[in-house]
């Protein structure tokens, strides 16, 4: 089952609160995360280490980002 996170327009931290949340909730498998700059993908990707998950891809389409977020 794939967890999608729509975090586009939204300001920085609430894109990471969100992933952080999400996270806290799911215990392994596989979470989509939808940024739209490039600041809120370094810090999802950084959060989401902190937590134990792998950024298992990165995909950008013009200024979109598709964070998939694995873990275990």
């Amino acid at each position: 089952m794939e967890n999608l996170i729509d975090a586009r327009g939204l300001s920085c931290p609430q894109p990471v609160l969100l992933t952080v949340a999400a996270l806290g909730k799911v215990k392994q498998g596989e979470i989509i995360v939808l940024v739209d700059t490039e600041t809120s993908r370094e810090n999802v990707t950084r959060a989401s280490a902190s937590m134990g998950w792998q950024v298992k891809g990165v995909q950008q389409e013009g200024g979109e980002y598709r964070l998939t977020l694995e873990k275990g």
